[in-house]
């Protein structure tokens, strides 16, 4: 497969003033998206993992993870980014969902890089994998961080997100195929 080009590409010309202004306004995208939450415990239902795929799957790698994990630094500065408008500080059940979350936009990155965001399926593999990565990476956390035991890191810290995510990644293969279309 060859490289292709990302949605951002084809919409703006690419160059470091636009890129900033991308990464920015993904950021801050990103920042909202995760203020629309279900609050849980020990982890909200948010809207930050349909941003991740939106961001990632929009910018390509380079960009869309530069954007991750400029939201992660918004947030380790202090500015109240994260779900519920709290800082790095008051996320740590979350830490490892927000790790997963750079992961998953590498992933998705390479993935568009390669042309998956020509077919709602590949695009939708895509996402699946991505959610994986981050339950993977959010449940590990659980486990090391706060002593639950595999079973119980599964039942808050997987189970609770399956259909809210299933249907995250449906809507953002949608948006993200047919945007492509749209730009032929």
């Amino acid at each position: 497969m060859s490289r292709v080009a990302v949605l951002a590409d084809r919409v703006v010309s690419r160059s470091l003033v636009m890129d900033g202004i991308l990464i920015t306004v993904s950021i801050a995208m990103m920042a909202v998206l995760a203020q629309i939450s279900i609050p849980l415990w020990p982890v909200p239902v948010t809207l930050s993992t349909l941003a991740v795929m939106l961001i990632a799957a929009s910018l390509g790698t380079a960009r869309g993870t530069v954007s991750i994990v400029g939201y992660l630094s918004a947030g380790a500065l202090g500015l109240p980014v994260f779900a519920g408008a709290v800082s790095l500080s008051a996320v740590r059940p979350t830490f490892g969902y927000l790790v997963g979350f750079v992961l998953a936009a590498v992933v998705i990155g390479y993935f568009v890089s390669k042309g998956a965001d020509n077919s709602f399926f590949k695009m939708a593999a895509v996402f699946t994998l991505a959610s994986a990565i981050i339950y993977t990476t959010g449940a590990t956390w659980l486990m090391t961080g706060f002593g639950m035991d595999f079973q119980q890191a599964i039942a808050v810290g997987v189970v609770p997100f399956l259909i809210g995510d299933a249907l995250k990644v449906l809507l953002a293969s949608s948006l993200i195929t047919g945007a492509r279309k749209l730009l032929k």
